[in-house]
Formats: structure tokens, sequence, C-alpha cells
């Protein structure tokens, strides 16, 4: 995740520093300039703006007054409350907000050396797969000498101000801020992995089940160094309406603490061990706050003793902050996107994952059959036109996560774009020996589907069998055009890689050796009875299925008489007529011990019902066939001809 650097625009912040110092000026930056371009395409702010630096604003600027916390920011007048709430974030986490606000120190005032300030700072974001860095000169909007936008509650403190000026020059002006998700900014300063959780949708007020896995979840995240926002959903008319008991709607909340809260006083509580799940939030706003249980100077505090409270530094000062009891989070908050900071370090004790990232396009081609934009699967005709991942689960079972992500469209805003598009992907598991493009998913298990909205990252945690699974990125509809950029986490390496090829190429020895005619895809449904093989009562079986010098071998079931086996394989065949083995072996640490096989012949037809006819044949054969020691019940096979 902190890999090099790229810088934005090609604006190279120490040669620029360098340069103004030798000539002992100030920047200013000409990729944003200090003019309303920089600050609106439509809506201008409620008065004449002036563009000053901290110095002509306060006598003694500081990039950070007594250090650097979620309570310095206060939300300006642009309706960007999200990015102040994932600022608020950033600000919890030092291994974090030291990277975005890199050489911090460096980029500080010296009173001591007043000729080294050169009025540039740069801030680095981590932008569709890449840290990018962004220079900024320190003009900042004002209105009667006031900052407009971002702001910290000390006067002379500026990293706000100065971070949020570099992240609207990414987005074009200031004005593009206007709306947006917190996990978004979030996953920018970090390089998270963002998932939006519907509380509304997925009833968790009403079901403690599925509320307390919530609050495990979240409290694992937060533990971790994640980072939470949540909001309440709202009309247009009800954007940032104050709630009765002091929640706003349509605004975003930073999450500052998940906790088990200790009930009870002195010796008592800790003996009883009695807790209630509990969640602190803050306001961008810098005040109004929740009125109910648990609020300030809400009675329930009494149930807690002075310890408990000063550890978790209850104030009744209108702060914007405030802890709530989960139950009560669940039921008046609708949204929360949790961002997770994913640990791929080998060198760690705590759980790690291998992470794939691919980048790709929905692109539109000359020929249909070369399009990458094929829309959803409502769209069946163009469907598998879409770009094809393919990715191993090794273990059991293992717990995948995906990531589907989306270009920054708020730079378009200007030009009366900037929509997001409507996005999401499917998942099919596969033969185990896939490695060309899929174009037929009658063949294919969809073991799970995102969901389809215009966010700019569709995530899912998925819990995925062993096998070979094929991911498909996608547009809603089809010929919607595109750039993504695909994420896969697995807890070993998944070899994921993207299927570009859609069948065997010709080779000039092709006409020698003969080119497939049709592909035979495979799959062994077989229950199996065994006769004890090892010490421990019991067998360790696979089955291996061969076709024209080809195999596939299925996982290893241990320990067990009676194993299931779901294993499937696709052959590219040359000579149909040949017969198609299925094979079972028993695993042992010397050598391994053949248990018995069934040959299936028969000729491949031209129309798949005589086809079908005959696996019914080859399935009544298979008990007859078996040696003694091994006993197979159903086997099928799906044969198409011509590739």
């Amino acid at each position: 995740m902190f890999s090099s650097v790229t810088p934005f625009k090609n604006q190279h912040y120490s040669s620029l520093k360098n340069a103004c110092i030798k000539d002992k000026k100030l920047f200013e930056d000409p990729e944003f300039p200090a003019n309303n371009a920089s600050i609106y395409f439509r809506k201008p702010p409620p008065g004449r703006v002036e563009w000053k630096r901290p110095r002509e604003i306060s006598n003694s600027p500081h990039l950070f007054v007594e250090g650097i916390s979620a309570h310095d920011l206060n939300q300006g007048i642009v309706g960007n409350c999200w990015f102040v709430a994932a600022c608020s974030c950033l600000a919890l986490k030092p291994n974090l907000w030291t990277r975005v606000i890199p050489d911090w120190k460096e980029q500080e005032w010296d009173s001591k050396h007043p000729e080294n300030y050169a009025g540039i700072f740069h801030f680095q974001f981590w932008i569709f797969g890449k840290w990018v860095d962004v220079v900024v000169d320190d003009r900042l909007p004002t209105i009667n000498g006031e900052l407009i936008y971002c702001h910290s509650k000390e006067n002379n403190e500026f990293w706000s101000a100065l971070l949020e000026k570099a992240y609207a020059k990414l987005s074009g002006c200031y004005e593009s801020l206007e709306g947006g998700n917190t996990g978004d900014a979030v996953v920018d300063f970090s390089g998270a992995v963002a998932e939006a959780i519907d509380l509304q949708e997925g009833a968790y007020h009403s079901d403690q089940k599925k509320q307390d896995e919530l609050f495990t979840n979240l409290l694992k995240v937060y533990d971790r160094g994640g980072i939470i926002s949540c909001s309440i959903k709202a009309q247009p008319h009800e954007i940032e309406l104050k709630m009765g008991n002091g929640l706003v709607k349509g605004h975003a909340y930073s999450v500052t603490a998940v906790k088990k809260v200790r009930l009870g006083h002195g010796l008592l509580a800790y003996f009883k061990n009695e807790t209630i799940p509990m969640i602190r939030m803050r306001n961008p706003w810098g005040k109004t706050e929740w009125n109910g249980p648990w609020s300030d100077t809400s009675e329930e505090w009494s149930k807690v003793g002075d310890t408990e409270r000063g550890n978790l530094g209850i104030t009744v000062a209108d702060d914007g902050e405030f802890w709530m009891a989960f139950s009560d989070w669940c039921k008046f908050f609708t949204d929360a996107d949790v961002c997770r900071l994913i640990n791929t370090s080998v060198l760690s004790i705590h759980k790690t994952w291998n992470e794939v990232m691919h980048f790709g396009s929905w692109t539109k081609n000359a020929d249909p059959l070369l399009n990458r934009c094929g829309g959803c699967a409502n769209y069946k005709s163009t469907f598998l036109q879409n770009p094809q991942y393919v990715f191993d689960v090794t273990k059991e079972e293992d717990e995948v996560l995906i990531s589907l992500q989306q270009k920054d469209m708020k730079i378009h805003r200007k030009q009366g774009q900037g929509e997001n598009l409507t996005i999401g992907f499917s998942i099919f598991k596969v033969e185990l020996n896939r490695k060309y493009r899929l174009h037929d998913i009658l063949t294919q298990q969809c073991v799970a589907t995102s969901t389809y909205i215009n966010a700019r990252t569709v995530f899912m945690r998925v819990d995925l069998q062993q096998g070979r699974y094929v991911v498909l990125p996608t547009g809603f509809k089809p010929l919607t055009l595109g750039d993504y950029m695909l994420r896969i986490f697995t807890d070993v390496d998944s070899g994921c890689r993207e299927l570009t090829v859609d069948k065997p190429q010709v080779r000039c020895w092709s006409s020698f050796v003969g080119y497939p005619q049709v592909v035979s895809h495979v799959y062994i449904h077989a229950a199996a009875g065994l006769e004890n093989q090892d010490k421990n009562g019991g067998a360790d079986p696979y089955v291996i299925i061969y076709c024209e010098g080809k195999s596939v071998r299925s996982p290893i079931k241990n320990d067990t008489l009676e194993p299931e086996f779901a294993v499937s394989g696709v052959f590219y065949r040359k000579k149909p007529r040949k017969p198609i083995t299925v094979q079972i072996w028993n695993s042992n640490a010397v050598k391994d011990e053949f248990m018995g096989q069934v040959v299936l012949s028969g000729a491949v037809n031209d129309s798949m019902e005589p086809q079908v006819m005959q696996l019914r044949k080859w399935g009544s054969q298979m008990a007859d066939e078996v040696p003694g020691k091994i006993s197979l019940k159903i086997v099928t096979v799906t044969q198409l001809t011509a590739i």
C-alpha cells in the first residue's frame, strides 16, 4: 500500500519550494489559481471572496496547535460534512495522518528561520490504487477575513484548511466537494477497503443476533485501526435537518470509539462484569449533539463508575462529540461506512491477507464479441462479454473480500457530469482447470452477486468453498463505459489473473496433431462407500478425471469412509470419441493407493438430447464397473459440441 508517490500535475514539491526560497518569493499555484474557477462552477459563495495567506489571517500561524485532534475541525459553508468527518477520523490515526501530511515538521512554520517559508505545502492521497502527491499554495478563500471552508477551532491552526484545499484541487474546485461519501475520503486517506452497510434495510435494530454480530464486527474493525462513519438518510428538503433527538439528517458523523462500557461502581463492577455496547461519534459542526439516553448530561451515566467515566473522557461541553447505546445507534442511524485497513504484511502477529489488484476498463469494440461492457446478468446475451478474472480458494473454506472501485467522477462536475456509474459483480464457481474465458453460464454455478449501486465502491465479504472461481466486474447496463480497480483479498495467494483468451490457439502444428473439436464440461457429483484404509479407521480419498492426456484432481477428503465429491473439469477435445476416465485414489504418506476407476465411453452426438440419454446410461453402470473396495453412485457429464 505504501508504494512510490506520483506528483499530481507533475508538480514536485521540493524543487518548487527550493526555487521559491532561492527567488525569495511565495509560491503561487498555476494549476489551482486564486480565482473563482477554483471555488465554484455554479453556486457562488454568499459574499465577496478574498484569498488570504495564513499570515494575513493570524499573527502566529501554525500547521498544528498542540498536536492534531478530531476536535480541531469545523465544517465551512460548503456541504462537505462527509470530508470533514473523514478528517476527524484521520486525526485519530497517527500512522495515517503522518502519511497524508508528509514531512509535517518540515512543513510547519519556523519562527527562527522565516526565510525558509515559501507559502507551499503538499499532501498525499491514495487515488485509484496509487499514492499521489498534491502541491498547493497557502492562499485560502475568506469572507470578511474569516475562512469560509473547513477550519480549525483555533484561528491560527491551518492543517485542515490546507488539506481541504489539496483535496479540492484533486476534485477540480471547492464546490465539487458538495455532497460525497465519508468512506470514499477515508479510502483516499489510507488505501483502506470500504464497506457500506445499510442499517435500515438490514433491520439491525429489531434483530438482536444481527445487532450483536455487527457490534462485534465494528469493535474488531475499530481495534485494528479501521475507520467508521455513519449518517441518517434524508429527503432533499431534509438535508442537515436537526431532529428532536439532536441528530442531524443527511449529515455525516465520524465514529471516534467503539467500546463495551462497564456498568457499576468500585470493585463490584469488576466482579459483576456487566457491560453495555456503546459507540461514540462526532458531529463535524463541532456542536449539536444527541440528547437521548447516554448523552453528555444523561442520568444513565450514574450507572458508570468514576474511573470508567474518566477512561471514556466524558465531558458536558457542546463540542459535537457524544456517546450512544449501540441499540439506539442501530435504531436512529440508517447507513454506516466501515473502512478496513487490510493487513498484508508478512511480519505481523495479526491476521494477514494476500491482496491482488487489477485495473481494467469497460470498453466498446467494432466487433461486438470483443466488447468488454456487457452489463449485468440480466442481459444474458452480452453478460459474458465483460472482463473475467479467475482465482483459487485453496483452503477447505475461506473468507474472501472483494472490492470493485470505479474512478472518482467529482472532477467532471464542472461539465455537468460527475455521477457514478451503477456497478457490481458476480462470482461463479467453475471447473478446477478453467483457463479460458467463460462462454456459457448454464454450465456454471453462480455463488454470489453483489449489490448494483451507483457508488464509487462496491464491496463484498463472502465465504467460499475450496475450488476455482471467476468474478465478472460489470456495469448495470450494456455499453456502460468506464475504468475500474478490482481488489481481491484471500488468506493465501489465490493466483488471481485475468482471463483474456477465448479458446486454444491455432498453432502451426495444429494441422498435424489436431485442433479441439468440442468442449466437454465434466462434473463429478459422486458419493462413495469405502472400506477402512488406514489405522484410524478411515480413508483420505480423492478423485482424478482423465481426458486425452489431461487431468483434474479433486481436493483430498480426509478421514472419511463415505466421501462426497463435487469436482469439475473442462476439456477441449481433439478426439471426442475417446473415453473419459474417473479414478479414485487414497492419499498415503509414502505412496498413494489406486482404488478403482470408471471408464466413460460413448460417441459425442450432435444434439444434446441423445447425449443426455447416454449419460444416464453411464450413471447406471457405475456400481458394476468399480472394484469391491469402493462404490460410486452418481456421475454426470455435460458435453458441448463445437468451440
